[in-house]
């Protein structure tokens, strides 16, 4: 009973808290999901320096830790007069990060279509942008799905990181909590929000995965 009225009494702040990770993963997912998009297209451009730009870029946000950019972001800027609020720098942090993740999945996913259909698109006289928009990218799309999924799961474990520019997200709601009332509780609590989120993306893909399969 007194373990039942603790948890009642923290789950508001908690709750305060995931509504924080929550924010941060469905801004991050909206933003990079359709930014890595054209960044893994860019990646393959027949514009060199394009071309190299990108790879550059997919190279130094896949090449380094999530938790420096973040630092970097917020911090870094700061040392040449520009100041961002914490949870704007984080969000832009973990888009730029994921965009790079996604744009290297998107970039396979291309790079996997047999290169007759290309062909065939040229025969039929359709122009490179038409051939991408209306025959590739539907194929790539169905193609890149799992590996999309497994980035979003990380995306719900890594929303954790923010905690390094004191945001009251829901890992650090539960560590406040750990170490004012010296109990383990909290963790627990967290566990449970963080495996239900993954449990909830997890099926969404699934269910997505099965829309998809068009030979069931």
């Amino acid at each position: 009973m007194e373990h039942f009225e603790y948890v009642l009494k923290i789950l508001p702040p908690m709750l305060e808290g995931w509504k924080v990770t929550l924010t941060l993963f469905f801004l991050t997912l909206v933003m990079s999901l359709p930014l890595g998009t054209v960044m893994g297209i860019a990646r393959l451009s027949h514009f060199k320096p394009l071309a190299w730009f990108m790879e550059f870029y997919v190279w130094l946000f896949r090449g380094t830790p999530l938790l420096l950019q973040l630092l970097f972001i917020y911090f870094g800027l700061m040392t040449v007069g520009i100041r961002l609020e914490r949870f704007p720098a984080a969000v832009l942090a973990f888009v730029l990060n994921y965009a790079a993740y996604i744009a290297e999945i998107i970039r396979a996913g291309i790079q996997s279509i047999d290169k007759g259909q290309y062909e065939a698109a040229d025969v039929l006289g359709l122009t490179r942008f038409q051939t991408m928009t209306n025959i590739i990218l539907p194929q790539v799309f169905k193609r890149v799905i799992p590996p999309i999924g497994n980035e979003v799961i990380n995306l719900v474990k890594d929303s954790a990181l923010i905690y390094v520019l004191a945001i009251s997200e829901l890992l650090r709601v539960a560590k406040t909590a750990v170490m004012r009332d010296e109990t383990f509780v909290p963790f627990i609590i967290a566990a449970v929000f963080y495996l239900f989120m993954t449990a909830i993306v997890q099926q969404f893909f699934k269910w997505v995965e099965h829309k998809f399969d068009y030979y069931r």
